[in-house]
């Protein structure tokens, strides 16, 4: 099929139409800030459109403006691979004087002419629709239009991407946990309430209340159960973490409902309910079945694009941006149009359950998340589901604003035990490889690190991890209750998880700021490494200084606390990378040998026992994964 546009309607208000949309084009709201503008519309610097709604908006007199956007452009190459659409319909409803231009992009971020149309309808709505196939687009490449204006405005207004496929209506459940985040939760409850388009194809709402603090009372909770209009239901259970309050969510809709799809969202993102409709067009429209996860925007820095797409690198066990997946893009500095690598389409292994939608019948046959308490639970799921021949594709366009993990303390906090402990798991149920030597290696250089940089309750709790994973997983289900209590109990016996507001608390530090700086200077040779290491490992082994004890040395930043400058060093304070306020590390000789005997003897016996505790995990995933396991749990 050749790219074309159809016959223009003219005349009066625009009539109904027979097409099922896909996308919606969608303006900023009021309260937006003004950095998320270049998410909807791509402008030049002296023009200014005027956004009278979240579906219209004026193009001033003498200007052009691109929809080129990342919510308004259409992401064609993904629905060329995953979806039966062979061509997608612009519908635009304008008004004035001006030009419609249609472009599509190549992979590698080249620009094509697709078809453009002039428009004088003067004080008349008149409904212009353009249709583009998608033969082009099977590596990558978005579809955009522009509006061009010489002597008069011009109004667009609910615009729409759209099918004359006849997609199959579907119920959806919305599912989200929360843990004290009150005003969180219940601000992303009024979003789903806010668009009435979104309401129609919600039936249910679970939410997992595992806090002490409950939405019930929040002065706003009324007004979200009336948006709601029924659909709301709040399930009140003991602190299961991420996995055990989104399995909650799967096990109500599944037991308890007739939806199609389910969506797991987190309680504490900002929400672009049209991601929601996408995201169920998307998998209305799947060949096959698939998972489609919604991408993540920068809570922070709104016009930034912080996670593209992921993948789990099974030969190291680690996740990491997906191939030729662009990280924390600002869309505020360089639109899409101008950005060569966001044109290419990438595949991603698995979503982060920020927001991510299963259908139902993929539910069924994959079952239930495992019971990891909090990360990795969303990979896994995943990886599990593909064995059945249900990918997971990260849909663009389709985002919500997260806080981004960057802004995080999770590679020091007490979340550090759930980190190694899952992705052991998932390593043993999952990876094709042998990783015991992999394994070894990055445990123990890993380990080494944290005890130079006086990270000791980091060591001990990374010890626990392997200890419990070790005691294999019939443990799993128990420790979704006890395990971070017991963490936490572990964490106190050291000083450097203790957490102080400001390195005000503390005498100035002893070490004038120009040697601290010199000593950031990082080694970069092997050889020069090697002998820094040395050097560091022979300090921690010698008595500290006396007066370290009460008095930092050193205040560090979280972005400087790298073992070679706390190596060779008796204190320091470190602030945590969100800001919050800083812990105070004091070198501790004997501590530093009893953990890394400790860490020698674990890394020893995970290597010597990991062929049967491969065994053992994939024996015990299906009762692991069942909602018999999962009802047992919830009825205590």
């Amino acid at each position: 099929m050749t790219e074309q546009a159809s016959a223009t309607r003219p005349g009066g208000a625009p009539a109904a139409s027979t097409h099922t949309v896909l996308q919606r084009v969608i303006l900023p709201r009021d309260t937006d800030p003004l950095d998320v503008r270049p998410l909807y519309l791509d402008e030049p610097e002296n023009v200014h459109s005027h956004v009278s709604s979240r579906s219209a908006v004026t193009v001033p007199v003498s200007a052009r403006v691109s929809f080129a956007s990342y919510f308004n452009a259409f992401p064609a190459s993904y629905w060329k691979r995953w979806t039966r659409l062979k061509d997608v319909v612009l519908r635009l409803n304008v008004r004035g004087g001006g030009r419609i231009d249609v472009y599509r992009s190549k992979p590698n971020g080249d620009h094509v002419h697709v078809q453009g149309q002039a428009v004088r309808s003067g004080g008349e709505w008149e409904t212009v629709e353009f249709r583009i196939s998608l033969a082009p687009f099977e590596d990558g490449g978005w579809i955009w239009f522009d509006v061009f204006t010489d002597d008069s405005t011009f109004e667009v207004a609910d615009a729409v991407w759209a099918t004359d496929l006849d997609l199959p209506a579907k119920k959806l459940s919305i599912g989200t946990t929360t843990f004290n985040r009150v005003d969180d939760c219940v601000g992303a409850l009024l979003a789903l309430g806010e668009d009435p388009a979104v309401l129609d194809i919600i039936a249910k709402v679970y939410v997992a209340d595992q806090g002490t603090q409950k939405i019930s009372g929040h002065p706003r909770f009324a007004e979200a159960v009336d948006l709601l209009g029924g659909r709301l239901e709040v399930i009140e259970q003991g602190n299961l973490g991420g996995s055990g309050g989104f399995s909650r969510a799967l096990f109500e809709s599944l037991e308890h409902s007739d939806v199609d799809q389910i969506m797991l969202m987190d309680d504490d993102i900002a929400l672009e309910p049209d991601s929601i409709l996408r995201a169920s067009a998307f998998a209305r429209a799947a060949v096959n079945p698939v998972i489609v996860g919604s991408q993540m925007l920068n809570l922070q820095a709104k016009s930034r694009l912080h996670s593209m797409g992921e993948v789990v690198d099974l030969a190291t066990c680690v996740w990491r941006p997906a191939p030729g997946a662009v990280v924390d893009h600002d869309f505020g500095a360089h639109s899409l149009r101008e950005t060569r690598a966001l044109h290419r389409r990438i595949e991603s292994t698995y979503n982060g359950w920020w927001m991510c939608l299963f259908p139902r019948e993929v539910v069924e046959a994959t079952g239930l998340p495992l019971p990891l308490f909090i990360k990795w639970d969303d990979a896994e799921y995943s990886m599990r589901a593909l064995r059945n021949g249900y990918p997971t594709v990260t849909l663009p366009g389709s985002g919500v604003w997260h806080m981004p993990w960057t802004d995080k303390n999770d590679l020091s906090d007490w979340t550090v035990y759930f980190h190694l402990r899952n992705r052991l798991v998932i390593a043993a149920l999952h990876s094709p490889h042998d990783l015991r030597k992999t394994l070894l290696k990055q445990g123990l250089r890993a380990t080494i690190r944290r005890l130079l940089s006086m990270e000791y309750s980091t060591v001990a709790i990374e010890l626990k991890a392997i200890e419990d994973f070790l005691a294999g997983p019939d443990r799993l289900f128990d420790l979704l209750r006890t395990g971070l209590p017991e963490v936490q109990q572990v964490r106190k016996k050291y000083t450097d998880a203790q957490t102080l507001p400001s390195a005000g608390e503390f005498p100035p530090p002893t070490l004038d700021s120009v040697r601290a700086e010199q000593m950031l200077r990082p080694p970069v040779h092997p050889v020069k490494i090697a002998a820094q290491a040395s050097k560091a490992l022979l300090h921690n082994l010698r008595a500290p200084e006396p007066a370290a004890r009460e008095r930092p040395q050193v205040n560090v930043p979280a972005g400087s606390a790298l073992w070679f400058l706390l190596g060779n060093l008796d204190s320091a304070t470190v602030s945590n990378p969100d800001g919050s306020g800083v812990a105070f590390r004091r070198r501790d000789p004997k501590v530093f040998r009893e953990l890394s005997k400790a860490a020698a003897q674990a890394y020893r016996r995970l290597a010597t026992e990991w062929p049967r505790m491969q065994e053992s995990y994939r024996a015990a995933l299906p009762e692991l994964t069942s909602a018999e396991s999962w009802r047992k749990v919830f009825e205590n």
